[in-house]
């Protein structure tokens, strides 16, 4: 189990995140995080933008295409293809 650090809360609510921490997270300046809370914790994950890019990018890929082929696509047909999208990534 991983010692805990003290953190303090500046008066604009910014935390600094301790160094060792951030290196091991590979955490960086503009890296984004989800934060939340959890009853009585505030937890922070680390949001990994560039898959959620890529995995978008296949997406409007595949609708451009079927948009070429059959013209506009209307909600439902769209939301078809995200959801096939999703099942063969997972």
């Amino acid at each position: 189990m991983e010692k805990a650090d003290v953190v303090v809360v500046s008066s604009k609510g910014q935390v600094v995140i301790p160094q060792d921490i951030r290196q091991k997270l590979r955490i960086g300046a503009k890296s984004k995080l989800l934060v939340y809370q959890y009853e009585d914790a505030l937890i922070m994950k680390k949001l990994e933008v560039e898959g959620v890019e890529k995995s978008l990018e296949a997406i409007y890929r595949r609708v451009d295409a079927r948009k070429a082929k059959f013209g506009k696509l209307g909600e439902a047909e769209i939301e078809e293809l995200v959801q096939k999208y999703r099942h063969v990534k997972s």
